[in-house]
């Protein structure tokens, strides 16, 4: 049995020794934000997403282990355990696998078999199995007669012993392997119409495709048709090949005991085999579809998450309603409110004079320079409202998926960070808040209520919020955050702090004042010295004691930081005035190997040490490209076939990408408009927040359809 660091590393194409020392770390506890960023040297750069996978493997291969250790012990109990069986359960390389080979002798409810073993016939299933020639089979079934046991006649017999036969049959892991291998290859999923009635899943009423073919949101879309009762599915494959599978494994002759075992070989596959094997690729196909779903919200999450902040700007962020009014909340550069209102532009009440008055008044008094509009249902006439209320000033605006923003604004987060507002009023200043650094503020947000996935509440929970939680984290720490600001929420998602030790941290600066360095964290109740390890370098203190202190210079390298700046003729006086530009040319002419041995370090570690000195606070996401600022409004009505316009990804999917391009309505861009050349994923291409040129090539105003293309030549 391989070695699982071996596994691994064969699997993940790295060295042993790196992947050892990757299952150390994560052995002793640390997170995967501070193995990714602070040990590379240990595990050869891999990223966060590597790592994580690599994390996830490793969980599996160790459950897989002990599932054999398991099995193990259970069929010893028995007194079943043979060379031969514990051979094959160490070179199971999948739980299906294991689970086949225990299956013959896993405890069963009351089956056919069952009951013929009782009656005793299982010699007489194994006579006929062995198929000799010329073995009279009437002769040897009357033997088993015995009306105190239920067995009455011959054909009663015979059909136990048949019975006996379809369940080894089925209990078979070669034979269950084979099948198994054989529908996925050949099988065809069949979807026929449930309910007499159009619905969304009209295309799959008369529809089949391979197996083998079947993307992801297909199988997703016909889980939930079956679901919702529209649909009815089965994976078909052919009968007859299928028991010609099963037959060459057992079948001896052609005779009298062979023609019963071909009797029980049909039986088993009808009954038995084929209803079992369905379920599982069933099963199979869901799970794959939904680690492919899963993997492609991870990086619509990722993109959206990590947009670019619109920093520094008088923002108002603007929430669309009708009845209740659009609420206002006017926040500054740094996302402190200034002012809040309500108007009422929309219908019923169509005050849209009073309305354009009191938004005039906000935007002059505080030079508001940008107008955040959530997409909910009010928004196509609030754009409206707002295009002409800005119409020939230096003011613009920006559409903003909302989504969750009124989970947030109505739970008891929002109450603590807002509690002179109500609950409409909070949504308002998260609006806003959120253009102007949306990591801080999505943070806030259950992942899921986010919006930029696909059947996302049909995934499995457990595996959607892992998954989930683990961008989250990569995407905060990858960032950082201001120990003297960051909320509570956004502080439990760094490395080494949880939701306990962050509502400390809150109260300590609360208490004490602003933090002066990283050391003080110490004084945190409940953050030891393990937790500081994992946190302090994702941590900024901004005009603290140590310039290092707002860098993502990890404190174990202070020494090491400050040796380089000696050996290049720098110091930190010149990190703090930005005197360094030249830091990078230095190290390359005196040699990145030479000046990381003289530090004490390693050249990756040597590399993120300049990237940070050179530019003590810098984010990440300042060098993507800024979110489309608009100040007028499109409608359908404006949109002819050719036109070619800049729009914003709002989401990714299996099948191709949703674009903003300002008439409210998102475009669909369909995976073979994409590009080119052949990509199989359209996050080949786009991510979320891309800003791409499109051509219109159709819009269909009856079923609120756009279609677009990023070939703008075709």
């Amino acid at each position: 049995m391989q070695d699982i660091t071996d596994i691994l590393a064969e699997e993940f194409s790295r060295s042993r020794t790196h992947v050892a020392n990757v299952i150390q770390l994560i052995d002793e506890g640390n997170t995967i934000p501070f193995i990714a960023r602070y040990r590379k040297e240990m595990h050869g750069t891999m990223d966060d997403t590597l790592l994580r996978d690599l994390a996830e493997r490793l969980d599996y291969l160790r459950n897989l282990q002990k599932r054999r250790e398991e099995v193990k012990n259970l069929l010893s109990g028995m007194d079943r355990l043979t060379d031969e069986l514990s051979a094959a359960i160490d070179e199971a390389a999948t739980l299906t696998e294991i689970d086949d080979i225990y299956r013959p002798f896993r405890p069963k409810r009351k089956t056919r078999a069952g009951i013929a073993r009782e009656k005793g016939l299982e010699p007489l299933a194994a006579y006929i199995m062995a198929q000799v020639p010329s073995c009279p089979l009437r002769e040897e079934a009357e033997k088993y007669i015995d009306e105190s046991k239920g067995v009455n006649d011959i054909d009663e017999a015979v059909s136990g012993a048949r019975d006996i036969i379809a369940e080894d049959i089925s209990d078979s892991a070669l034979i269950r392997k084979h099948l198994r291998t054989f529908v996925n290859a050949t099988g065809v999923m069949r979807v026929t119409q449930a309910k007499d009635e159009d619905s969304v899943y009209s295309m799959y009423y008369d529809f089949s495709e391979a197996v083998r073919k079947l993307a992801s949101h297909r199988i997703l879309a016909i889980n939930r048709g079956e679901k919702e009762g529209y649909l009815k599915a089965a994976v078909q494959a052919d009968e007859e090949q299928a028991l010609r599978l099963i037959l060459s494994g057992i079948l001896k002759d052609d005779n009298e005991l062979s023609s019963q075992v071909k009797e029980a070989a049909r039986d088993s596959y009808e009954r038995l085999l084929y209803p079992s094997i369905e379920r599982e690729i069933r099963s199979s196909l869901t799970e794959s579809a939904d680690e492919t779903a899963i993997d492609t919200f991870k990086v619509n999450l990722k993109n959206l998450l990590m947009q670019p902040p619109v920093r520094n700007m008088v923002t108002l962020g603007f929430d669309p309603a009708y009845r209740t009014g659009c609420k206002l909340a006017v926040v500054d550069g740094t996302g402190k409110v200034l002012d809040t209102g309500v108007i009422y532009p929309t219908a019923p009440h169509n005050r849209t004079a009073e309305a354009a008055k009191k938004m005039g008044e906000l935007i002059e008094k505080y030079d508001v320079k940008l107008i955040s509009i959530g997409n909910g249902t009010a928004s196509r006439e609030s754009e409206k409202f707002v295009a002409d209320c800005i119409r020939g000033t230096d003011v613009s605006y920006v559409i903003v998926n909302e989504a969750g923003a009124s989970v947030y604004s109505a739970s008891e987060l929002g109450a603590k960070e807002f509690p002179e507002f109500d609950v409409s009023l909070r949504s308002a200043v998260s609006i806003a808040r959120r253009i102007q650094d949306p990591l801080a503020e999505l943070v806030k947000i259950d992942p899921k209520s986010i919006g930029v996935g696909q059947y996302q509440h049909d995934m499995p929970p457990k595996e959607l919020d892992h998954a989930l939680d683990g961008v989250v984290e990569d995407c905060v720490n990858s960032v950082g955050a201001d120990l003297n600001t960051a909320s509570p929420s956004l502080l439990m998602h760094i490395a080494g702090i949880n939701s306990a030790i962050s509502q400390n941290i809150v109260r300590y600066r609360e208490e004490n004042g602003a933090f002066r360095s990283r050391s003080e964290l110490k004084k945190v109740a409940k953050l030891g010295d393990k937790s500081f390890t994992q946190c302090a370098g994702f941590l900024r203190v901004a005009g603290g004691d140590n310039v290092l202190d707002n860098t993502a210079v990890h404190p174990e390298s202070y020494e090491a930081a400050e040796k380089l700046l000696s050996v290049c003729g720098f110091s930190l006086d010149d990190v703090k005035a930005s005197k360094l530009s030249s830091l990078r040319s230095v190290v390359k002419k005196r040699g990145e190997a030479s000046v990381a041995a003289e530090c004490g370090i390693g050249i990756p570690t040597l590399r993120d040490m300049v990237d940070e000195l050179m530019k003590p606070g810098r984010d990440p996401r300042e060098e993507l490209e800024k979110p489309i600022l608009r100040s007028d409004v499109m409608s359908m009505d404006d949109l002819t076939e050719g036109m070619i316009l800049m729009g914003t990804v709002r989401n990714v999917v299996d099948f191709g990408a949703f674009v903003d391009i300002g008439v409210h309505q998102d475009g669909l861009v369909h995976i073979s408009r994409m590009s080119e050349r052949f990509i199989r994923h359209p996050s080949e291409v786009v991510k979320t927040g891309d800003i791409v040129r499109v051509k219109v090539t159709e819009v269909d105003k009856k079923k609120n359809r756009i279609a677009l293309s990023m070939k703008l030549g075709e």
